[in-house]
């Protein structure tokens, strides 16, 4: 899985998506990695509300995911 990256307006944190979800594709989550937190959010609503993952839960998780 390829990470497509796209700055937040005006935020240093970028959030990413997969290269899986095509530019016609809305149905996708976002992820946006700050020291020690990971957070998710809906691709459809950027000004929405986003979830919050201790790091170390969401390595967890993607390691999980990922059959690893």
């Amino acid at each position: 899985m390829k990470l497509n990256a796209s700055a937040e307006n005006g935020s240093a944190t970028g959030w990413i998506k997969s290269s899986h979800s095509g530019a016609n594709e809305p149905s996708c989550v976002e992820v946006a990695a700050t020291p020690g937190v990971v957070r998710v959010r809906d691709s459809k609503k950027e000004e929405g509300p986003s979830v919050a993952f201790p790091a170390g839960a969401w390595i967890s998780f993607m390691g999980f995911a990922s059959g690893g």
